[in-house]
């Protein structure tokens, strides 16, 4: 049966406008460079410098304030020109995801990991069938120097590309030849494996093959650290196990890490985006504007606009598509520098109610100093909405007094002492990271014995919290710390 009713929604929808200004919130310093540099090359409207003479004023231009609602003015000096179809060129580009090319940062490239196994392959005489094959499988190995694909798949691939059958035992043999390649351990398709390819070029000492008798038959053991039933099994000494634990533990567990390109070495340097400085019990706050150059309006393009309108009698098609082409630029050119303008103001009004909120920390450095603090703690001090304060904190550093940090690392949640003090939870994770670093790695202390030592220093935390906590800092659990 077939029933029609009326709904009414209420939606919030963002416009192009604001989805970029939300990207370039989120970008941080290093990235807004190259996109501020990829902007000046795209738009002939925009151009880099200060502004000598007065900023020309723009008609339809979509100023944005702190709560930009994305509607539009009409615009009545080219209501004779533009259709409501025409949408400047900004609101229909694509939005640039995070991970936009760097193509034009200068970096020096050293030999990948995979032209290093290809330069070894080819010292190699082999028949033109496995050379393929080798070459294939190089080209499937992940960065880390593992073969995570089935050797199967493999052979399915090579059999529509090359055009022949490919048996599974062909590629084994043909891995067989890379895994004896630098770095050692290449090619392997487990941590397992991996180890034990490391293990066959050392020389065959007794602490060797003990190791290499563990890893094959007492690999679940070790990883978990049931030493007890390998001593057991194997009947051998603590001293023995220590040994061949010696030899594994020097092993490299992911041969391929040595060959990160360069380029993610580059990208991966920290740049800050604010500089606080402490000076005679004063904190001065710089915003790292270094790689952002400012911007206006190209007058050029504003003289040409002026005089395409001033014209309108005797405009012909050629130049009302001219008139809306150069109206799309300095629209899209005034969008670009309010927008900058706009994220600059949001981090630095961020900036400062973190700075006000952790204003001990700033002045001496001390981690006990930090205070509790939330989103919403530094939303309620800006004005801001807790999305908008989640956005400008990721991916953002300061530079202080006492080194770099993540604008993520000010932030912690609280719990109450028995005195009813308010703390903050990083102060109880260091509390509990120093007894696991001082405690006997032979019994290390679980999380009920961590829970009861912190009960006792005041602060009432349950097992669970402990763990979560201990997950948090990367520690394991007892069992995995334990030592022999």
């Amino acid at each position: 049966m077939l029933k029609q009713q009326l709904q009414q929604k209420l939606q919030q929808k963002f416009s192009p406008q604001q989805i970029q200004l939300i990207r370039l919130l989120e970008l941080p310093a290093i990235e807004l460079e190259e996109r501020v540099k990829h902007e000046l090359e795209e738009n002939p409207a925009l151009e880099e410098g200060k502004e000598i003479t007065d900023e020309f004023e723009i008609a339809d231009n979509n100023r944005l304030d702190e709560n930009p609602s994305g509607e539009t003015d009409t615009d009545l000096s080219l209501g004779d020109y533009l259709t409501e179809d025409d949408i400047p060129d900004y609101k229909l580009r694509e939005i640039r995801e995070r991970s936009e090319k760097k193509e034009d940062i200068p970096f020096s490239v050293g030999q990948s990991l995979n032209e290093f196994l290809l330069q070894q392959l080819g010292l190699r005489d082999l028949p033109e069938k496995q050379m393929k094959i080798a070459e294939y499988i190089i080209g499937n190995m992940d960065d880390d120097g593992y073969l995570r694909r089935d050797l199967s798949a493999i052979g399915d691939d090579l059999v529509f590309l090359a055009g022949e059958e490919v048996f599974t035992q062909e590629i084994r043999d043909v891995l067989g030849i890379i895994q004896d390649f630098d770095p050692p351990g290449i090619g392997a398709r487990s941590l397992k494996e991996c180890l034990l390819l490391q293990l066959d070029r050392r020389g065959k000492t007794p602490e060797v093959e003990l190791a290499i008798r563990i890893l094959k038959n007492y690999f679940e053991e070790f990883s978990r650290k049931h030493y007890d039933k390998i001593l057991h099994s194997l009947t051998i000494s603590e001293d023995q196990l220590k040994q061949a634990i010696q030899e594994i533990t020097t092993l490299n567990p992911k041969p391929g890490n040595s060959w990160e390109s360069s380029m993610e070495t580059v990208m991966s340097q920290v740049t800050p985006d604010f500089i606080v400085e402490a000076i005679n019990g004063e904190l001065y706050l710089t915003m790292n504007n270094r790689g952002i150059p400012d911007m206006h309006i190209n007058h050029e393009y504003m003289e040409m606009f002026q005089n395409y309108t001033a014209n309108k009698a005797n405009q012909t098609s050629e130049m009302r598509d001219a008139v809306q082409f150069v109206k799309q630029k300095l629209d899209s050119a005034q969008w670009f520098i309010d927008a900058i303008k706009q994220r600059q103001k949001t981090l630095q009004r961020t900036m400062e109610a973190i700075i006000s909120l952790q204003r001990d920390f700033f002045l001496t450095g001390d981690e006990a100093t930090l205070h509790p603090m939330i989103l919403k703690d530094v939303a309620e001090r800006t004005g801001y909405d807790i999305s908008t304060i989640s956005r400008v904190s990721n991916s953002k550093y300061v530079q202080t007094n006492f080194g770099i940090y993540s604008l993520k690392y000010f932030f912690s949640e609280s719990m109450h002492m028995e005195s009813g003090e308010e703390v903050s939870t990083r102060e109880v994770k260091k509390i509990m990271k120093d007894y696991i670093d001082g405690e006997d790695k032979r019994k290390p202390l679980t999380d009920e014995e961590l829970a009861s030592i912190l009960k006792e220093k005041g602060y009432v935390i349950a097992r669970r919290t402990v763990a979560k906590y201990r997950e948090q800092l990367d520690i394991p659990v007892a069992r995995l710390r334990k030592e022999i």
